[in-house]
């Protein structure tokens, strides 16, 4: 026997961290010179063969089975050079096979590969880490690459290998951390995880944080998938976008949860499929009139009661729905009927489960150590180690990876404020303050910024939306104007104050005005989304119409139209939540269907009406969202009548041509010649009436527009007298032809 007993003896107890330096084919020296000698360790293996193909006829040479679990070993007399090789191979239950050895093979991954990895330069990681099916030396098979740098030994396993971490060692490159091994032969659709020892002593059996597909809990395996095959028809969406400046463009988008949109019930309540969903929402869109989708989380995730928002597969699509192809095909079935497509996505935790991230090698690799910056307690998460360039590598990548393999417009980033404050959520003392002695976090600023700047690099058009909820400066702002570089940010202060002003009594609203009017002091610090997301409508706090003032069905889908007339008339891009656009009674509920059922009822389909009609109405109105993050666009008329709960203002586009005066009369009383001051004279269309009979409402109105006059008012050289139908919005525009 050549080989050492010891290392033998690590081979067979699996520990054994460098294979290649014993395993393949190696150039050793004997007593009477230069010889070869080559090693296998192959499971449930009677015999092994070398076979040496490059010669003709081929030549084979037995190698001695030294050990019973597999290990083989020989001298090839006559060779003193590396040759090219395969082994044949009879199974103990008699099967024969012939094949390339793993170990024969050089790296997947290049020297210069390796060191941008460790740089966190490497922005393509999604090519490089993971299973990918390649093509090494003229020979298929598939490359596993995984980063784990305290690990002491790490096998691939899988069906390929009955799971048993003693075959497949992988091959550690250098200092890096990194971990690979070729295995000739394997096949699309081969399930595998990755076998680690720890430092400590104890296995761990994880997914590859880098994996394109996975099976369904509780195994949870890996798949091996490509995700480049499929022939997108989206090139004009694509041409467009990448164009396009989406500050002075109409956005209004639908947030969807796939599983509970809409169910199956007929097929045991099944929640659409990728494909399925795809003719239905798109139609449903067009309907509506909605620009965008917004999908909560489509990431890999164990527990379907987190919604998607604890991820464990950060570049796959969830399985849930259909695979990486039938996803693809929804968002090209939405682009090609020009809607965009924006999903949420979550950088800022990831959950405690055992078989992903976790404690990856046996250490804090993807989380902090310290439970006082790795640990969630709000959602019992880990939290990233943002000072690690790999880490950062690791989110970034998947970050375009949505974007290169699935054509995502925009990425909605999830718990932004969480990233951004060292103390989110802690209490004194449960926190590490950064090296100035401040609360902020600079590493996470560092990455968000870097995300966004690349994001931007490599996806012109794609949209960045940032879900913070404090006041932190410059959100939207440029990176090199000093800000995070997000395209927009959800307004969450003007969903709180307006959602807590409808809620109130009618009869107390006046002393709530400060509510409708207050998000203008702050409209135009950040590029802002107005939404009113999912996160309104669980954990108790009712549905967006139950949420309005006391009073029968009626009255609440009274006071939620002129809520969203006012909505769409605001400055600021739109994003509701499912349900919401059809006045939904009950709370969402993420294991059922939305209640299609009360579009029967006039209550439910006039609040479906009139956001179809708002949005018809904004994306033809360039006054309506072409100044959305330009005060140029917005001016008051008249926002002190808190004794009428009555508040008046103007939008206008960036040349002036179109102007729109909006009012609201939020109490049930209604207002006859109520005089607003408008700045121009002639006709003014009544385009929206949140009151309107189509509606549902009490057809209060003004008979389709009314005159201004030169009667002074509100500061503005004209004026019309208007009916104000009870809580309602109405949206007027200049009409030069009728003028």
């Amino acid at each position: 026997m050549i080989i050492e007993q010891s290392e033998l003896d690590s081979f067979l107890a699996a520990t054994h961290g460098h294979p290649h330096q014993s395993l393949g084919i190696h150039v050793v020296e004997g007593k009477s010179g230069p010889g070869v000698v080559v090693r296998a360790f192959i499971r449930d293996a009677k015999s092994c063969q070398v076979v040496a193909f490059e010669r003709v006829p081929e030549t084979r040479t037995a190698l001695r089975k030294i050990a019973e679990e597999g290990f083989f070993e020989g001298v090839l007399k006559g060779r003193t050079e590396i040759f090219r090789y395969r082994l044949r191979v009879v199974l103990t239950n008699g099967e024969v096979r012939q094949f390339f050895d793993p170990y024969s093979f050089l790296p997947s991954l290049s020297d210069q590969e390796v060191y941008l990895f460790n740089e966190g330069s490497e922005h393509r990681l999604y090519d490089k880490l993971g299973s990918h099916q390649r093509v090494m030396e003229g020979v298929t098979g598939v490359a596993f690459a995984v980063w784990a740098p305290n690990a002491v030994r790490v096998s691939a396993v899988g069906e390929f290998n009955h799971w048993d971490g003693r075959y497949h060692s992988m091959r550690p490159l250098g200092n890096s951390g990194l971990w690979e091994l070729f295995i000739p032969g394997l096949e699309e659709g081969v399930k595998y995880k990755y076998e680690l020892l720890g430092p400590d002593g104890l296995l761990r059996l994880k997914t590859d944080p880098f994996a394109t597909a996975f099976e369904s809990p509780p195994h949870n395996a890996s798949i091996v998938m490509a995700v480049d095959g499929y022939e997108w028809s989206d090139q004009a969406w694509m041409k467009k976008r990448a164009e396009t400046d989406w500050r002075d463009r109409p956005i209004s988008v639908y947030e969807i949860h796939v599983g509970s949109w809409k169910r199956v019930v007929e097929d045991g309540n099944r929640p659409l499929g990728y494909r399925e969903l795809a003719d239905q929402l798109t139609e449903y869109i067009l309907d509506t009139g909605f620009t965008h989708v917004e999908f909560l989380p489509l990431a890999e995730h164990p527990f379907d009661g987190s919604w998607g928002y604890q991820v464990t597969g950060f570049f796959a699509p969830t399985h849930r729905f259909g695979g990486p192809y039938d996803l693809m095909y929804l968002i090209d079935t939405l682009h090609k009927h020009g809607i965009g497509v924006i999903m949420d996505w979550v950088p800022g935790h990831f959950p405690a489960d055992t078989f992903a991230l976790a404690q990856f090698d046996g250490t804090h690799l993807y989380e902090h150590a310290d439970p006082r910056q790795g640990f969630h307690s709000d959602w019992g998460t880990l939290v990233f180690n943002y000072d690690r360039h790999e880490v950062r590598g690791f989110l970034i990548a998947s970050a375009l990876a949505w974007m290169e393999r699935y054509h995502i417009d925009g990425l909605r980033v999830d718990a932004v404020a969480s990233m951004l404050y060292l103390d989110y959520s802690r209490e004194d003392g449960g926190w590490v303050p950064n090296r100035y002695g401040g609360r902020e976090n600079i590493a996470a600023i560092e990455f968000l910024r870097q995300t966004n700047e690349l994001v931007h690099r490599y996806h012109p058009g794609a949209l960045m939306i940032a879900e913070e909820s404090t006041a932190w400066p410059g959100v939207t702002k440029a990176v090199e104007e000093g800000g995070l570089g997000f395209d927009f940010k959800w307004n969450m202060g003007w969903m709180h104050d307006t959602l807590e002003y409808f809620q109130k009594d009618p009869v107390h609203r006046r002393w709530h005005h400060r509510n409708l009017t207050f998000g203008m002091v702050y409209q135009y610090h950040e590029n802002f989304v107005q939404a009113f997301s999912h996160d309104e409508v669980v954990h108790g706090k009712g549905s967006m119409i139950q949420k309005m003032a006391a009073g029968d069905m009626t009255s609440k889908a009274q006071g939620l139209r002129a809520m969203y007339a006012l909505m769409w008339a605001w400055p600021g891009k739109k994003t509701l939540f499912m349900g919401g656009e059809f006045g939904q009674s009950s709370e969402w509920r993420y294991d059922g269907s939305l209640e299609w059922g009360l579009l029967e009822y006039q209550d439910h389909k006039g609040v479906q009406m009139i956001i179809s009609d708002l949005n018809q109405l904004y994306v033809d109105s360039p006054g309506l969202y072409e100044s959305d993050t330009d005060p140029s666009g917005f001016s008051w008329i008249n926002h002190e009548d808190e004794e009428n709960s009555v508040i008046s203002f103007l939008r206008n586009s960036r040349g002036g041509d179109e102007i729109f005066v909006v009012v609201g009369n939020f109490t049930p009383v209604e207002r006859q010649d109520y005089r607003v001051g408008v700045p121009r004279r002639g006709f003014w269309k009544e385009e929206i009436n949140s009151d309107a009979s189509d509606y549902g409402g009490h057809a209060c109105g003004n008979l389709g527009g009314v005159q201004a006059t030169s009667v002074p008012c509100d500061g503005q050289p004209f004026s019309m007298q208007v009916t104000l139908p009870r809580e309602s919005t109405l949206i007027f525009r200049h009409s030069l032809e009728r003028s």
